[in-house]
């Protein structure tokens, strides 16, 4: 555990996204065109230490993981109990 002292902290996300497409028609997508964040860290510790605790933190970062990699997906469907198979989207 690192023993930093840090006085204030925030962060903003933004989303850069397309939703299109018909509901009715079942032509629903969505398109992501990127992420932004901007943290604002308020700290009378060393620089190179909270970039350190930064650097530590978006690499164990589970949703900045998600979005940097190419994570597959496995996506199972249960109907009324049983298995409903959906081309291209279960397995």
């Amino acid at each position: 555990m690192m023993k930093i002292e840090i006085e204030k902290a925030s962060v903003k996300v933004r989303f850069r996204k397309l939703l299109g497409g018909s509901v009715l028609k079942g032509t629903v997508f969505n398109k992501w065109e990127g992420v932004d964040t901007h943290l604002k860290v308020e700290s009378n510790a060393p620089k190179d230490k909270i970039a350190h605790l930064i650097r530590n933190a978006k690499n164990g970062c589970f949703a900045e993981g998600l979005i940097v990699q190419s994570v597959p997906l496995t996506s199972t469907i249960e109907l009324n109990g049983e298995k409903l198979d959906l081309e291209g989207i279960t397995d």
